[in-house]
């Protein structure tokens, strides 16, 4: 029988911490929202950066909503996360110049940087997910709408189905819809956003606020309705990491250099639509399009 003396015990109480923590050092954790696209681009994160570096990524899928993933970034249970630019102002302060999407970049930029956050935001992915009052077409040509303004005078015998957030939201949320459109609408709904296509297709509800780039818009005959009065800001398609991680490992941004600017508004309906309305699994659609662009060796 092996015999341990007490320096060796000693050393092995020492070594186990240490092995602990390089066991957490080495693993990031990437947050990823309930919907497709922001799922596909957490996996293709995970796939480019355990490729390119020696880090294990961790994805947690279908959070709630954005102040939820930034509170958790705040307190260190989370080190990335997808993210669009104008909701995440907007969850805190005021956009500054809603109508610029370079300047709204600028403004998440500045604005995570400080010391409350000190978060890192990455480059864009190249698409806007912007949110989009949402009819089906037959209501729409029955009724004449092509823009938001057009429900004013129906909009009080309507069921509405909306976002949970942006019902509570006070800078771009229903609220301040209310005050700049003078619309209100007589049934308003808490939906998780994943519902609400379904929910407006089968006429449980007759006005759903949607996602510009989901692909259900299309194969479910539904209608975007013009936002003619501006009132949704940029939402451009990020990356948030802290910080502090990405100066101690600056390698995970060059791995993810090939996903910046790569996607259109089209091609990220393209890949969604790949889940949503062709059943196939997040990580085979992530992985995919990484084998057919040449970025997995």
């Amino acid at each position: 029988m092996r015999k341990f003396t007490i320096v060796s015990i000693l050393m092995l109480l020492l070594v186990a911490p240490l092995a602990a923590c390089s066991s957490k050092d080495d693993k990031v954790t990437v947050a990823a929202l309930t919907y497709t696209e922001n799922k596909i681009l957490a996996h293709m994160i995970k796939d480019l950066v355990e490729q390119d570096t020696d880090l294990e990524v961790d994805v947690k899928m279908d959070i709630a909503t954005t102040p939820i993933i930034l509170e958790g970034m705040q307190k260190g249970d989370i080190d990335m996360a997808i993210q669009y630019t104008g909701t995440s102002i907007s969850s805190f302060t005021d956009i500054e110049n809603p109508d610029d999407s370079d300047a709204t970049f600028e403004q998440a930029k500045e604005f995570f940087s400080g010391d409350d956050f000190k978060f890192a935001v990455l480059d864009k992915f190249g698409f806007a997910n912007t949110y989009a009052f949402t009819v089906t077409e037959e209501l729409a040509k029955e009724h004449g709408y092509e823009k938001v303004s057009d429900l004013q005078e129906d909009a009080k015998n309507y069921k509405a189905g909306f976002d949970t957030a942006w019902l509570e939201r006070e800078n771009d949320g229903y609220p301040a819809f209310k005050e700049v459109y003078d619309i209100e609408f007589g049934d308003t709904n808490p939906m998780e956003i994943g519902l609400v296509y379904d929910a407006v297709k089968n006429g449980e509800m007759d006005v759903v606020l949607a996602y510009s780039t989901d692909p259900r818009i299309v194969s479910y005959d539904l209608q975007l309705l013009e936002d003619d009065k501006n009132f949704f800001p940029p939402y451009d398609a990020v990356t948030f990491i802290q910080q502090e991680l990405l100066d101690e490992h600056p390698e995970i941004e060059e791995a993810m250099q090939p996903l910046f600017g790569a996607f259109d508004e089209a091609k990220i309906a393209e890949l969604s639509g790949k889940v949503d309305n062709d059943g196939e699994e997040i990580v085979d659609v992530a992985r995919q399009y990484l084998e057919d662009e040449g970025l997995l060796k």
